[in-house]
């Protein structure tokens, strides 16, 4: 083999390296970060209390004070 072939082949296979342990640490963050939760947030329009429920609800009882409040749109 010649000299510009072995360093080519040296580029290309620390760069192939590289490219691989980017897509491993993606893939690993990817799997360990939560979920987005499909809840929907609520803030009580009498205490300022801030809480979730379901999102197939569209009214929802604060738990501090037992008002009925529409969900927060941010």
């Amino acid at each position: 083999m010649r000299l510009d072939q072995i360093i080519l082949f040296y580029l290309f296979s620390l760069l192939a390296g590289l490219f691989f342990v980017v897509l491993y640490y993606r893939f690993r963050r990817k799997k360990l970060e939560p979920e987005p939760s499909e809840d929907r947030v609520f803030r009580c329009s009498g205490c300022g209390y801030v809480y979730t429920d379901d999102s197939d609800v569209v009214f929802s009882k604060c738990p501090q004070c037992m008002k009925m409040n529409e969900e927060f749109r941010f």
